[in-house]
């Protein structure tokens, strides 16, 4: 049987990824017209810019909307907040009216990578044309409300990382465009895909009859509703959170140094702590990542943990980077 965790806190360090859903209160809308949705893709945009929150897939529809991100300094909870309890001041105000805009606790689900990333992408994208927002994956394209035109380059910001997403597709420009569209056109046959919405035990192996033939082999898999993975990222996550990786080093001025460490090779990069903490792998952030971790583990003693929020990325990929060197 299963181990499956209750429902808690959410879940965050610097460098998750996180699938986020809202919805309106009692299913209602949370905008009316196109003002309202440049106001509420303006003030991602800005905030994503300020808090280093990489932003990869986005779509605004009538009642609700969906956001692929990853966390930056100061945490995907702090960066919701700002955006949901702006936007609905702002809307209220506009519209004349009182009272909640939003449900009281959006949803998040943090996500394993690797599995599930190229899946998230499209699957957030193809929204609007799903629910009937749009007709054709030619008319997705220039639809500007969704990060898909982005994705393409019909359209343009200067906060979403399209370069992050494409990489998962190809190695230049063209063929990742292409390989991109092509994955999209394939999803977009796919009957929906309610695991791609939640987390859990069920969601992560892919349905009930897969849990089923595990326990019926004696396998224990760990689930949590909060999470979309293995039964190891799903551990690894609850470490984090439970505080149970020890800190290596504590000192103040262990960590002064650590911190001054990251301001002298930004600085001789050219590059900000900010930026090389947003969890964006535009050069030369993963490589400047790559020798803090080398020196932060190797010398001196930091926990992967501690070198995961110190450089804005996971635990799990600071282990791979250790691990391939």
């Amino acid at each position: 049987m299963e181990a499956v965790m209750p429902r808690g806190a959410r879940l965050d360090a610097p460098g998750t990824l996180h699938h986020v859903m809202i919805r309106g209160i009692e299913k209602g809308r949370i905008v009316k017209d196109d003002d309202d949705r440049r106001h509420f893709v303006s003030r991602m945009g800005s905030l994503a810019k300020e808090t280093g929150t990489a932003v990869y897939a986005w779509a605004l529809m009538t009642n609700h909307a969906h956001i692929l991100l990853r966390s930056g300094r100061t945490g995907m909870p702090s960066f919701m907040r700002r955006l949901l309890t702006g936007y609905a001041s702002a809307y209220n105000r506009r519209h004349k009216r009182y009272g909640h805009v939003f449900q009281n606790r959006y949803k998040s689900i943090v996500c394993e990578e690797d599995p599930y990333f190229q899946r998230l992408v499209c699957y957030i994208h193809l929204n609007p044309l799903r629910t009937g927002l749009v007709h054709s994956l030619e008319e997705l394209d220039s639809y500007p409300w969704c990060g898909h035109g982005v994705v393409m380059y019909v359209l343009g910001n200067d906060w979403q990382d399209r370069e992050y997403v494409l990489e998962f597709f190809g190695k230049t420009e063209g063929r990742a465009r292409k390989a991109y569209r092509e994955f999209v056109t394939e999803q977009s046959r796919q009957a929906r895909q309610p695991e791609l919405t939640g987390g859990g035990l069920i969601r992560s192996m892919g349905g009930w009859s897969v849990v089923k033939g595990l326990r019926r082999q004696g396998d224990r898999e760990l689930g949590d509703e909060r999470i979309l993975g293995s039964s190891e990222f799903v551990q690894e996550m609850l470490n984090q959170a439970q505080g149970t990786v020890k800190y290596q080093m504590t000192s103040r001025n262990s960590m002064k140094t650590i911190e001054q460490e990251l301001k002298v090779v930004c600085k001789e990069s050219n590059r900000t702590v900010e930026q090389l903490q947003s969890g964006s792998r535009r050069q030369p952030l993963p490589k400047l990542r790559k020798k803090l971790a080398y020196r932060f583990v190797g010398e001196y003693g930091l926990s992967l943990a501690e070198t995961a929020r110190q450089l804005g990325v996971s635990t799990s990929a600071i282990a791979k980077m250790l691990k391939r060197e």
